[in-house]
């Protein structure tokens, strides 16, 4: 292992380090060891695996910090696995040569607008671990194909952009995990088209990823939505099989952000066996979200053209928005979730959930309070538009500003077994369950409902099956 001083480096944080660095690697034996010290670089350090053999970078226990005063990536890994996770498809010289590049206990600050902390290309088995990485343009680039990717114990922390990127990658199994992933103008976590596939998120906090956190009023950079703590864009390309378990995801509200966004392509639903044979398959699919504090954004989880999703086991809370949106998505249950209401209604209005064109969806077991989604003319605390096949079943909704439920142009769906009451001395709510539109086919059971200001449970003209719900105070 080559020390930097003895090839030149200067570490002073004032002469350019670059040269001295990247003979270190090309003359040594592949791995960087800096000592403590700030090295001042301009352009980006090449690890290229396929030349130097197997290598990493090492600092001395987070006392090691480079500047990256040119655009680029400070550090660039370099490898040429062109396989998957297979044994089989990895090729001798990937073991022999390139596998498991190790980059640990150093911090990464970006003095350029366009520097990058770390990207990957073509690795196998890379470990990220320590590192802090601030004020680039994105912290970890991955790009264009990696393979057993793990990020764990480091610090993402105010960049200008992205913490960690997924850009156009063909990826799978990424473990990200222990980490504060925080400040990013964009996001915290984003996946762009590729294939991304087998992703762990767990025991991190994400948190204020966006443009306008902390209360600055800039906004993102052109041709960026509002910002996520977690964003998974599939509208060319491919996310799944993804875990987003046991963190927090918070904390500041930006008009049109989420904390969590996942995007696949659009497609038709419901797919039935008589679909078109030519329609497009789902995009972005098999996310499991369990056990995670959310809150404090404009909305909590939003979905778009997505299928078979979990949202089980969560906190979430005050969404100046919805807590949860899907739009023509399937296949979502939305279970054991506490949604944290308002302490009481002189604050401003916030939290709902809504489901537009979406087929099979299950709502139940949900404690929820204060709901104020909708308006006094249309929509609800828990509100379901041309939707088909869907339950709510065995939730509190207690309190909501306008209305427990609605189901407009809704087809074959169930509510049973719910709370929908107005427990205040001057109730607002206007309808517990109101059925409208060209609604059809819906079953409304065993429902304890009351304390709405015009009528308990308003299905008229909806040829569904109202039966053996329990009305205080009123009459149907």
């Amino acid at each position: 292992m080559s020390n930097v001083l003895g090839f030149g480096a200067n570490g002073d944080g004032v002469a350019d380090d670059t040269a001295a660095l990247q003979h270190t690697i090309d003359s040594g034996d592949g791995v960087l060891r800096l000592n403590k010290g700030t090295y001042r670089i301009t352009k980006s350090l090449v690890l290229d695996l396929t030349k130097t053999g197997f290598g990493g970078v090492r600092g001395e226990g987070g006392t090691s910090r480079i500047v990256m005063a040119g655009a680029g990536p400070a550090i660039r890994v370099i490898g040429d696995h062109q396989g998957t996770a297979s044994p089989s498809s990895v090729q001798a010289h990937t073991w022999d040569k390139e596998r498991f590049p190790t980059i640990n206990g150093i911090e990464i600050v970006g003095e350029h607008p366009d520097a990058v902390g770390i990207e990957l290309r073509k690795t196998m088995k890379c470990v990220i671990s320590q590192v802090l990485v601030r004020r680039c343009r994105i912290a970890v680039h991955l790009v264009e194909r990696n393979r057993d990717f793990v990020l764990t114990d480091a610090h993402l922390y105010d960049n200008h952009e992205i913490g960690l990127f997924f850009d156009r990658c063909n990826l799978h199994q990424i473990i990200v995990q222990g980490c504060h992933i925080s400040w990013n103008k964009v996001a915290g976590i984003k996946s762009l088209g590729g294939d991304v596939h087998n992703l762990q998120i767990v025991g991190n906090d994400i948190e204020y990823n966006n443009s306008t956190a902390g209360g600055s009023k800039t906004p993102p950079p052109d041709g960026h939505p509002d910002g996520s703590e977690i964003w998974f864009d599939a509208t060319d390309g491919v996310i799944s099989e993804v875990t987003i378990s046991g963190n927090t995801i918070q904390a500041t509200v930006q008009t049109g952000g989420a904390n969590i966004r996942v995007v696949g392509a659009e497609v038709q639903r419901p797919q039935t066996a008589d679909a078109p044979k030519t329609q497009k398959a789902d995009t972005a699919h098999l996310i499991n979200i369990t056990g995670n504090v959310l809150g404090s954004q404009w909305r909590a989880v939003e979905l778009r053209n997505v299928s078979r999703v979990t949202i089980t086991g969560n906190t979430i809370y005050d969404s100046a928005d919805l807590s949860v949106f899907a739009a023509k998505s399937a296949g979502i249950v939305v279970s054991g979730n506490a949604f944290v209401w308002r302490g009481n209604d002189s604050e401003p209005p916030k939290d709902g959930l809504r489901f537009e064109d979406c087929d099979n969806v299950l709502l139940s077991g949900l404690a929820t309070q204060r709901f104020c989604a909708g308006s006094a003319e249309r929509g609800a605390a828990v509100t379901f538009v041309r939707c088909s096949d869907c339950g709510v079943s065995d939730c509190q909704i207690l309190d909501p500003l306008h209305r427990g439920l609605e189901l407009e142009d809704c087809v074959r769906c169930r509510v049973a077994n719910n709370t929908i009451v107005d427990r205040r001395a001057s109730p607002s709510m206007k309808h517990a369950i109101r059925v409208l539109g060209q609604s059809r086919d819906n079953l409304i059971t065993g429902n304890i409902l009351g304390g709405a200001t015009e009528k308990l449970l308003d299905a008229s003209g909806d040829p569904s099956e109202v039966r053996d719900n329990l009305l205080l105070r009123q009459e149907i």
